[in-house]
């Protein structure tokens, strides 16, 4: 290849600028920073909530009555911007506790794991959607960041125990009662039985939790790990 073609080439790579990724539009940012501030504030009602209960009853007990709707209202609605395949777990799964475990079986709902879960739901879920709404609007605290990829650490296993134990306090009633469950025979040919359901829903935490925890461990020492390398020089 001759020197003018080369450096003809050259040229025409030099003119190739690389692609940046964009971001979403004035519309959409627009949107998305309503959403996550309705969302923050939905989940600021279910904080009040539980505190203006405890504060009347001078009880933990029974705190769960106090917000049900509004929870159940928020879980509807709570698809973040993440993992497909993690987010959707987590969600369904809370959307799953709610409805055919904690709303279904009314006798679980004064237990302390119902609290455990709720508190751990809260509290992450101010921390998250409060993380996003800064984040779009380019002015993140270090402070919000920090605790997203920290609180994690005690909330997460602290709302999946309340999750489990709860799922487990149904089971003698749900085996009891039969709900929902279908039994042979019927028209259908068909039978299911949801006390053996929620048995397997109990072992499913076994490898998807872990996925999702050590997913944040990745993504906190990705964030986090500069800022922490440089404390400690300071």
């Amino acid at each position: 290849m001759s020197a003018a073609a080369q450096g003809t080439s050259k040229a025409a790579h030099g003119d190739v600028a690389p692609k940046k990724k964009k971001g979403p539009g004035a519309l959409a940012t627009a949107y998305l920073v309503i959403y996550n501030v309705v969302m923050t504030a939905g989940w600021l009602v279910i904080a009040v909530g539980l505190v203006r209960a405890y504060l009347a009853r001078g009880s933990y007990h029974g705190l769960y009555y106090s917000i049900e709707k509004p929870l159940n209202l928020v879980l509807i609605s709570g698809i973040v911007p993440s993992s497909v395949v993690l987010t959707g777990f987590q969600v369904m799964s809370r959307v799953f506790l709610t409805w055919a475990v904690t709303h279904s079986v009314r006798e679980v709902q004064s237990e302390d794991s119902v609290l455990l879960f709720v508190t751990a739901w809260t509290v992450t879920e101010i921390i998250r959607y409060s993380f996003y709404t800064f984040s779009l609007l380019n002015h993140l605290p270090y402070l919000i960041k920090w605790a997203r990829y920290t609180f994690f650490i005690v909330l997460y296993p602290m709302g999946v125990s309340g999750e489990l134990l709860t799922i487990y306090a149904a089971l003698p009633y749900v085996q009891k009662t039969g709900l929902y469950s279908i039994t042979l025979p019927n028209k259908y040919n068909f039978s299911f039985d949801y006390y053996s359901f929620l048995i397997l829903v109990m072992i499913s935490y076994i490898p998807l939790f872990p996925q999702l925890y050590f997913h944040m461990m990745r993504q906190r020492k990705k964030v986090l790990g500069h800022t922490d390398d440089y404390s400690k020089v300071e």
